[in-house]
Protein backbone atom coordinates (compact mmCIF):
# COMPACT_ATOMS: atom_id res chain seq x y z
CA UNK A 1 0.00 0.00 0.00
CA UNK A 2 1.09 3.57 -0.45
CA UNK A 3 1.56 6.10 2.35
CA UNK A 4 -0.15 9.48 2.07
CA UNK A 5 2.06 12.22 1.70
CA UNK A 6 0.82 15.62 -0.12
CA UNK A 7 4.28 16.98 -1.45
CA UNK A 8 4.98 13.10 -3.54
CA UNK A 9 5.05 14.82 -6.97
CA UNK A 10 7.12 14.50 -10.37
CA UNK A 11 7.42 16.70 -12.95
CA UNK A 12 4.69 14.54 -14.40
CA UNK A 13 2.39 15.28 -11.48
CA UNK A 14 1.12 12.27 -8.90
CA UNK A 15 2.57 9.12 -8.80
CA UNK A 16 0.48 6.40 -10.40
CA UNK A 17 -1.79 3.98 -8.62
CA UNK A 18 -1.02 0.14 -9.29
CA UNK A 19 -4.52 -0.40 -10.91
CA UNK A 20 -4.81 -4.01 -11.12
CA UNK A 21 -3.85 -4.33 -7.52
CA UNK A 22 -6.19 -2.43 -6.14
CA UNK A 23 -8.66 -4.06 -8.46
CA UNK A 24 -7.53 -7.47 -6.99
CA UNK A 25 -8.64 -6.42 -3.86
CA UNK A 26 -11.79 -5.51 -4.81
CA UNK A 27 -14.32 -8.74 -4.67
CA UNK A 28 -16.70 -7.04 -7.18
CA UNK A 29 -14.43 -4.92 -9.56
CA UNK A 30 -14.12 -8.49 -12.05
CA UNK A 31 -18.37 -8.86 -11.84
CA UNK A 32 -19.69 -5.39 -13.10
CA UNK A 33 -18.54 -2.21 -14.64
CA UNK A 34 -19.16 -0.30 -11.35
CA UNK A 35 -19.78 3.37 -12.45
CA UNK A 36 -21.81 4.17 -9.61
CA UNK A 37 -19.11 5.12 -7.13
CA UNK A 38 -21.12 8.65 -6.82
CA UNK A 39 -23.84 6.47 -5.13
CA UNK A 40 -22.11 3.94 -3.33
CA UNK A 41 -18.68 3.00 -3.85
CA UNK A 42 -17.40 -0.93 -4.25
CA UNK A 43 -15.81 -1.83 -0.56
CA UNK A 44 -12.27 -2.92 -0.52
CA UNK A 45 -10.90 -6.06 1.27
CA UNK A 46 -10.08 -4.64 4.62
CA UNK A 47 -13.27 -2.41 4.86
CA UNK A 48 -15.12 -6.13 4.30
CA UNK A 49 -12.80 -7.66 7.09
CA UNK A 50 -13.00 -4.90 9.35
CA UNK A 51 -16.67 -5.25 9.50
CA UNK A 52 -16.97 -9.19 9.33
CA UNK A 53 -14.72 -9.49 12.01
CA UNK A 54 -16.59 -7.34 14.17
CA UNK A 55 -19.87 -9.26 13.77
CA UNK A 56 -18.28 -12.28 14.12
CA UNK A 57 -16.85 -11.27 17.63
CA UNK A 58 -20.34 -9.52 18.40
CA UNK A 59 -21.71 -12.77 18.17
CA UNK A 60 -19.30 -14.51 19.98
CA UNK A 61 -19.26 -12.06 23.19
CA UNK A 62 -22.04 -9.63 22.95
CA UNK A 63 -22.50 -6.03 21.12
CA UNK A 64 -21.73 -4.31 24.48
CA UNK A 65 -18.47 -5.88 25.77
CA UNK A 66 -17.55 -6.26 21.71
CA UNK A 67 -17.71 -2.25 21.60
CA UNK A 68 -15.20 -2.17 24.98
CA UNK A 69 -13.10 -4.70 23.25
CA UNK A 70 -12.89 -2.91 20.82
CA UNK A 71 -12.26 0.57 22.03
CA UNK A 72 -8.96 1.10 20.60
CA UNK A 73 -9.93 0.35 17.22
CA UNK A 74 -12.93 2.09 17.24
CA UNK A 75 -10.86 5.84 18.24
CA UNK A 76 -9.11 4.98 15.17
CA UNK A 77 -12.06 6.35 12.97
CA UNK A 78 -11.57 9.90 15.03
CA UNK A 79 -8.07 9.67 14.45
CA UNK A 80 -8.10 8.72 10.55
CA UNK A 81 -10.89 11.05 9.81
CA UNK A 82 -8.83 13.94 11.40
CA UNK A 83 -5.96 13.49 9.67
CA UNK A 84 -7.79 13.09 6.50
CA UNK A 85 -9.83 16.45 6.61
CA UNK A 86 -6.34 18.29 8.73
CA UNK A 87 -7.98 18.51 12.03
CA UNK A 88 -7.88 17.11 15.55
CA UNK A 89 -9.81 13.72 16.52
CA UNK A 90 -11.58 15.92 19.40
CA UNK A 91 -13.91 17.86 16.65
CA UNK A 92 -14.84 14.84 14.19
CA UNK A 93 -18.45 13.17 15.47
CA UNK A 94 -19.77 9.89 13.84
CA UNK A 95 -23.32 10.54 11.97
CA UNK A 96 -25.26 7.38 10.22
CA UNK A 97 -25.18 9.74 6.58
CA UNK A 98 -23.58 12.94 5.31
CA UNK A 99 -27.23 14.15 5.73
CA UNK A 100 -27.80 12.93 9.20
CA UNK A 101 -24.77 14.70 10.00
CA UNK A 102 -25.91 17.83 7.78
CA UNK A 103 -29.32 17.70 9.63
CA UNK A 104 -27.47 18.03 13.29
CA UNK A 105 -25.09 20.66 12.30
CA UNK A 106 -28.56 22.81 11.14
CA UNK A 107 -30.56 21.67 14.40
CA UNK A 108 -27.64 23.62 16.47
CA UNK A 109 -28.05 26.66 14.81
CA UNK A 110 -30.90 28.75 17.49
CA UNK A 111 -32.28 30.36 13.77
CA UNK A 112 -35.11 33.23 14.16
CA UNK A 113 -37.33 35.33 11.54
CA UNK A 114 -35.27 37.12 9.33
CA UNK A 115 -32.61 35.17 10.02
CA UNK A 116 -30.64 34.81 6.40
CA UNK A 117 -29.18 31.44 4.73
CA UNK A 118 -27.11 32.68 1.80
CA UNK A 119 -26.22 29.22 -0.27
CA UNK A 120 -25.99 28.27 -3.93
CA UNK A 121 -28.26 27.42 -6.75
CA UNK A 122 -26.40 24.42 -6.60
CA UNK A 123 -26.94 22.78 -3.26
CA UNK A 124 -28.05 18.88 -2.71
CA UNK A 125 -31.74 18.33 -2.90
CA UNK A 126 -31.87 17.55 0.90
CA UNK A 127 -30.18 20.68 1.92
CA UNK A 128 -32.64 22.78 -0.13
CA UNK A 129 -35.61 21.11 1.46
CA UNK A 130 -34.51 21.36 4.53
CA UNK A 131 -33.57 24.94 4.34
CA UNK A 132 -37.06 25.57 3.03
CA UNK A 133 -38.28 23.30 6.08
CA UNK A 134 -36.53 26.27 8.48
CA UNK A 135 -38.20 28.73 6.07
CA UNK A 136 -41.79 26.95 6.95
CA UNK A 137 -41.09 27.07 10.61
CA UNK A 138 -39.18 30.13 11.91
CA UNK A 139 -39.75 32.42 9.29
CA UNK A 140 -35.91 32.09 7.97
CA UNK A 141 -34.92 33.93 4.57
CA UNK A 142 -33.28 31.77 1.84
CA UNK A 143 -31.26 33.63 -0.64
CA UNK A 144 -29.55 31.56 -3.33
CA UNK A 145 -25.91 33.24 -4.99
CA UNK A 146 -25.99 33.48 -8.56
CA UNK A 147 -24.22 31.42 -10.70
CA UNK A 148 -21.53 32.28 -13.39
CA UNK A 149 -22.51 32.07 -16.89
CA UNK A 150 -20.22 28.51 -17.56
CA UNK A 151 -21.72 27.70 -14.39
CA UNK A 152 -20.88 27.34 -10.89
CA UNK A 153 -21.12 30.29 -7.83
CA UNK A 154 -20.60 33.85 -8.78
CA UNK A 155 -18.11 34.17 -5.93
CA UNK A 156 -17.31 38.06 -5.66
CA UNK A 157 -21.28 38.28 -6.16
CA UNK A 158 -21.59 35.71 -3.26
CA UNK A 159 -19.64 37.48 -1.14
CA UNK A 160 -21.34 40.87 -1.96
CA UNK A 161 -24.12 39.62 -0.68
CA UNK A 162 -22.50 38.12 2.38
CA UNK A 163 -21.50 41.71 3.13
CA UNK A 164 -25.06 43.18 2.21
CA UNK A 165 -27.22 40.28 4.11
CA UNK A 166 -24.97 39.61 6.62
CA UNK A 167 -26.21 35.54 6.61
CA UNK A 168 -27.18 33.70 9.76
CA UNK A 169 -25.46 31.04 7.54
CA UNK A 170 -23.55 30.23 4.62
CA UNK A 171 -24.14 26.96 2.99
CA UNK A 172 -22.01 25.23 -0.07
CA UNK A 173 -22.01 21.61 -1.45
CA UNK A 174 -18.67 20.87 -2.43
CA UNK A 175 -19.56 18.67 -5.76
CA UNK A 176 -23.34 18.55 -6.42
CA UNK A 177 -25.15 15.17 -6.54
CA UNK A 178 -26.57 15.89 -10.13
CA UNK A 179 -23.26 16.98 -12.02
CA UNK A 180 -19.49 17.32 -12.25
CA UNK A 181 -19.61 20.72 -10.80
CA UNK A 182 -16.57 21.55 -8.07
CA UNK A 183 -17.78 24.38 -6.29
CA UNK A 184 -15.06 26.74 -5.05
CA UNK A 185 -15.67 26.28 -1.32
CA UNK A 186 -11.91 27.37 -0.14
CA UNK A 187 -12.84 30.91 -2.15
CA UNK A 188 -16.15 31.25 -0.36
CA UNK A 189 -15.11 29.86 3.12
CA UNK A 190 -12.14 32.89 2.92
CA UNK A 191 -14.89 35.40 2.88
CA UNK A 192 -16.93 33.82 5.24
CA UNK A 193 -13.63 34.34 8.05
CA UNK A 194 -12.98 37.88 6.90
CA UNK A 195 -16.61 38.87 7.47
CA UNK A 196 -17.39 36.55 10.77
CA UNK A 197 -19.46 34.08 9.11
CA UNK A 198 -21.08 30.70 10.04
CA UNK A 199 -19.77 28.55 7.32
CA UNK A 200 -21.67 24.84 6.67
CA UNK A 201 -19.87 23.14 4.22
CA UNK A 202 -21.43 19.37 2.05
CA UNK A 203 -18.35 17.06 1.20
CA UNK A 204 -20.65 14.45 0.62
CA UNK A 205 -19.43 13.64 -3.19
CA UNK A 206 -15.54 15.20 -2.76
CA UNK A 207 -14.48 13.30 0.14
CA UNK A 208 -12.50 10.35 -1.25
CA UNK A 209 -12.00 11.86 -4.14
CA UNK A 210 -10.56 15.48 -3.63
CA UNK A 211 -8.17 16.52 -0.79
CA UNK A 212 -10.15 18.03 1.77
CA UNK A 213 -8.45 20.42 4.43
CA UNK A 214 -10.73 22.34 6.81
CA UNK A 215 -8.35 24.86 7.79
CA UNK A 216 -8.12 26.11 3.96
CA UNK A 217 -11.66 25.80 3.19
CA UNK A 218 -12.67 27.89 6.32
CA UNK A 219 -15.39 25.53 7.08
CA UNK A 220 -17.09 26.02 10.55
CA UNK A 221 -18.91 22.92 9.88
CA UNK A 222 -18.46 20.14 7.55
CA UNK A 223 -20.74 17.13 6.66
CA UNK A 224 -19.51 13.92 4.63
CA UNK A 225 -20.20 10.12 3.88
CA UNK A 226 -17.97 7.18 3.97
CA UNK A 227 -19.83 5.16 1.41
CA UNK A 228 -19.41 6.90 -1.39
CA UNK A 229 -15.92 7.74 -2.85
CA UNK A 230 -14.55 6.79 0.21
CA UNK A 231 -15.84 2.96 -0.10
CA UNK A 232 -16.93 2.67 3.21
CA UNK A 233 -20.11 1.12 4.47
CA UNK A 234 -23.59 2.32 4.28
CA UNK A 235 -24.93 3.69 6.70
CA UNK A 236 -21.29 5.95 7.88
CA UNK A 237 -20.72 9.38 8.04
CA UNK A 238 -18.93 12.32 9.47
CA UNK A 239 -19.46 15.96 10.58
CA UNK A 240 -16.79 18.00 11.44
CA UNK A 241 -17.05 20.44 14.23
CA UNK A 242 -14.54 23.45 14.10
CA UNK A 243 -13.16 24.67 17.87
CA UNK A 244 -14.87 28.29 17.38
CA UNK A 245 -18.76 26.23 17.06
CA UNK A 246 -17.87 24.16 20.25
CA UNK A 247 -16.40 27.21 22.19
CA UNK A 248 -19.66 29.51 20.96
CA UNK A 249 -21.96 26.65 22.87
CA UNK A 250 -23.74 25.33 19.92
CA UNK A 251 -24.73 22.10 20.31
CA UNK A 252 -27.78 19.75 18.42
CA UNK A 253 -31.02 20.38 19.28
CA UNK A 254 -31.87 17.01 20.17
CA UNK A 255 -28.66 16.01 22.30
CA UNK A 256 -29.01 12.75 24.22
CA UNK A 257 -26.86 11.19 26.92
CA UNK A 258 -23.56 9.91 24.48
CA UNK A 259 -23.06 14.44 24.11
CA UNK A 260 -24.43 15.67 27.19
CA UNK A 261 -24.11 15.11 31.02
CA UNK A 262 -27.25 15.39 33.19
CA UNK A 263 -25.60 17.22 36.02
CA UNK A 264 -28.60 17.82 38.60
CA UNK A 265 -32.58 17.49 38.27
CA UNK A 266 -32.75 20.70 36.08
CA UNK A 267 -29.35 21.11 33.92
CA UNK A 268 -27.12 19.33 31.40
CA UNK A 269 -23.44 20.10 30.19
CA UNK A 270 -22.44 19.00 26.86
CA UNK A 271 -19.10 17.66 26.61
CA UNK A 272 -16.36 19.67 25.21
CA UNK A 273 -15.73 17.96 22.04
CA UNK A 274 -17.75 17.16 18.82
CA UNK A 275 -19.29 14.14 20.68
CA UNK A 276 -22.24 16.17 21.47
CA UNK A 277 -23.43 15.89 17.57
CA UNK A 278 -23.05 12.06 18.28
CA UNK A 279 -25.92 9.58 19.91
CA UNK A 280 -25.51 6.76 22.19
CA UNK A 281 -26.13 4.21 19.89
CA UNK A 282 -23.70 3.31 17.45
CA UNK A 283 -23.08 0.82 14.62
CA UNK A 284 -19.98 -0.27 15.97
CA UNK A 285 -19.09 -3.10 12.63
CA UNK A 286 -19.53 -0.28 10.68
CA UNK A 287 -17.58 2.44 12.34
CA UNK A 288 -15.01 0.32 11.96
CA UNK A 289 -15.71 -0.24 8.02
CA UNK A 290 -15.47 3.50 7.88
CA UNK A 291 -12.13 3.96 9.69
CA UNK A 292 -10.63 1.20 7.32
CA UNK A 293 -11.70 2.79 4.17
CA UNK A 294 -10.08 6.24 5.41
CA UNK A 295 -7.13 4.45 6.23
CA UNK A 296 -6.87 3.01 3.05
CA UNK A 297 -7.76 6.07 0.66
CA UNK A 298 -5.02 7.92 2.91
CA UNK A 299 -2.51 5.28 2.48
CA UNK A 300 -3.26 5.03 -1.53
CA UNK A 301 -3.11 9.25 -1.26
CA UNK A 302 -5.33 11.85 -2.23
CA UNK A 303 -3.36 13.13 -4.30
CA UNK A 304 -2.72 10.47 -6.05
CA UNK A 305 -6.63 9.47 -6.41
CA UNK A 306 -7.31 13.43 -7.41
CA UNK A 307 -4.89 12.91 -10.31
CA UNK A 308 -6.57 9.21 -11.70
CA UNK A 309 -9.97 9.44 -10.93
CA UNK A 310 -11.38 12.83 -12.48
CA UNK A 311 -8.80 11.95 -15.34
CA UNK A 312 -11.33 8.84 -16.25
CA UNK A 313 -14.34 10.97 -16.41
CA UNK A 314 -12.74 13.24 -18.47
CA UNK A 315 -11.78 10.40 -20.71
CA UNK A 316 -15.70 9.53 -20.10
CA UNK A 317 -17.24 12.75 -20.63
CA UNK A 318 -15.07 12.96 -24.22
CA UNK A 319 -16.37 9.96 -25.61
CA UNK A 320 -19.52 10.20 -25.10
CA UNK A 321 -19.89 13.54 -26.23
CA UNK A 322 -18.73 12.29 -29.88
CA UNK A 323 -22.39 10.22 -29.96
CA UNK A 324 -25.33 11.71 -31.76
CA UNK A 325 -28.24 11.66 -29.59
CA UNK A 326 -26.25 12.60 -26.52
CA UNK A 327 -25.88 15.99 -25.19
CA UNK A 328 -23.26 16.09 -21.71
CA UNK A 329 -24.70 18.17 -19.42
CA UNK A 330 -21.94 18.97 -16.91
CA UNK A 331 -20.48 22.81 -16.94
CA UNK A 332 -17.84 24.72 -14.24
CA UNK A 333 -14.13 25.90 -14.37
CA UNK A 334 -13.36 22.12 -12.49
CA UNK A 335 -14.99 19.17 -12.73
CA UNK A 336 -15.00 15.60 -10.35
CA UNK A 337 -15.99 12.33 -11.51
CA UNK A 338 -19.60 12.44 -11.66
CA UNK A 339 -20.72 12.75 -15.58
CA UNK A 340 -24.46 13.00 -16.17
CA UNK A 341 -25.93 13.25 -19.99
CA UNK A 342 -29.03 13.50 -21.66
CA UNK A 343 -30.10 10.92 -23.99
CA UNK A 344 -32.42 12.04 -27.00
CA UNK A 345 -35.49 10.26 -27.40
CA UNK A 346 -35.51 7.94 -24.32
CA UNK A 347 -37.29 7.76 -20.97
CA UNK A 348 -35.24 7.65 -18.04
CA UNK A 349 -36.04 3.87 -16.86
CA UNK A 350 -35.78 1.86 -19.94
CA UNK A 351 -32.92 3.75 -20.78
CA UNK A 352 -31.39 2.48 -17.47
CA UNK A 353 -32.17 -1.23 -18.06
CA UNK A 354 -30.63 -1.10 -21.26
CA UNK A 355 -27.36 0.06 -19.84
CA UNK A 356 -28.12 -2.31 -16.97
CA UNK A 357 -28.51 -5.36 -18.85
CA UNK A 358 -24.89 -4.65 -20.30
CA UNK A 359 -23.40 -4.91 -17.27
CA UNK A 360 -22.65 -1.08 -16.33
CA UNK A 361 -23.84 0.01 -12.88
CA UNK A 362 -25.09 3.60 -13.01
CA UNK A 363 -27.29 6.06 -11.21
CA UNK A 364 -30.44 8.22 -12.80
CA UNK A 365 -30.72 11.77 -11.67
CA UNK A 366 -34.70 14.03 -12.05
CA UNK A 367 -35.93 17.53 -12.06
CA UNK A 368 -36.67 17.01 -8.87
CA UNK A 369 -33.31 16.61 -7.16
CA UNK A 370 -32.04 19.97 -9.18
CA UNK A 371 -34.96 22.18 -10.01
CA UNK A 372 -32.45 25.08 -10.79
CA UNK A 373 -29.62 23.01 -12.63
CA UNK A 374 -31.89 20.99 -14.28
CA UNK A 375 -34.18 23.95 -15.02
CA UNK A 376 -31.25 25.78 -16.83
CA UNK A 377 -30.03 22.89 -18.27
CA UNK A 378 -33.84 22.01 -19.86
CA UNK A 379 -33.82 18.83 -18.84
CA UNK A 380 -36.00 16.53 -16.81
CA UNK A 381 -33.81 13.52 -16.38
CA UNK A 382 -30.33 12.70 -16.70
CA UNK A 383 -28.13 9.56 -16.20
CA UNK A 384 -24.91 9.67 -14.23
CA UNK A 385 -21.81 8.08 -14.61
CA UNK A 386 -19.32 7.66 -12.04
CA UNK A 387 -15.85 6.19 -12.29
CA UNK A 388 -12.98 5.82 -9.54
CA UNK A 389 -9.36 4.82 -9.37
CA UNK A 390 -9.84 1.41 -8.84
CA UNK A 391 -11.95 1.40 -12.89
CA UNK A 392 -10.09 1.45 -15.89
CA UNK A 393 -9.45 2.97 -19.25
CA UNK A 394 -10.98 -0.09 -20.35
CA UNK A 395 -13.82 -0.06 -18.71
CA UNK A 396 -14.85 4.07 -19.34
CA UNK A 397 -14.08 2.58 -23.27
CA UNK A 398 -16.33 -0.45 -23.11
CA UNK A 399 -19.26 1.59 -21.47
CA UNK A 400 -18.78 4.86 -24.62
CA UNK A 401 -18.95 1.60 -26.99
CA UNK A 402 -22.40 0.48 -24.87
CA UNK A 403 -23.89 3.54 -24.84
CA UNK A 404 -23.48 3.80 -28.68
CA UNK A 405 -24.99 0.59 -29.59
CA UNK A 406 -27.68 1.07 -27.54
CA UNK A 407 -28.40 4.67 -29.17
CA UNK A 408 -28.39 3.54 -32.41
CA UNK A 409 -30.15 0.46 -32.01
CA UNK A 410 -33.11 2.69 -30.55
CA UNK A 411 -32.77 4.92 -34.14
CA UNK A 412 -32.24 2.04 -36.01
CA UNK A 413 -28.61 2.92 -37.45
Amino acid sequence: MYKEDSAIQTAAGPLSLDVPALRADTPGAERVVHFNNAGCGLPPGPVLNAMIDHLRLEATMGGYEAAAARAAEVQEFYREAAALLGAEPEHIAFASSSTHAYATALSAIDFAAGDVILTTRDDFISNQIAFMSLRKRFGVRLVHAPDLPGGGVDVDAMAEQMRRLRPRLVAATHVPTNSGLVQPIAEIGRHCRELDLLYLVDACQSIGQLPLDVTEIGADLLAATSRKFLRGPRGTGLLYVSPRVLDAGYEPLFIDMYGARWVSTDRYEPVATAARFEDWEFPYAAVLGSAAAIRYARELGLYRIADRTPALAARLRAGLAEIGGIRVLDRGTQLAALVTFAVEGWEAEPFKAALDRCGVNSALSYRQFAQFDFGDKDVDWCLRLSPHYYNTEEEVDRVVSEITGIVRKRVGR
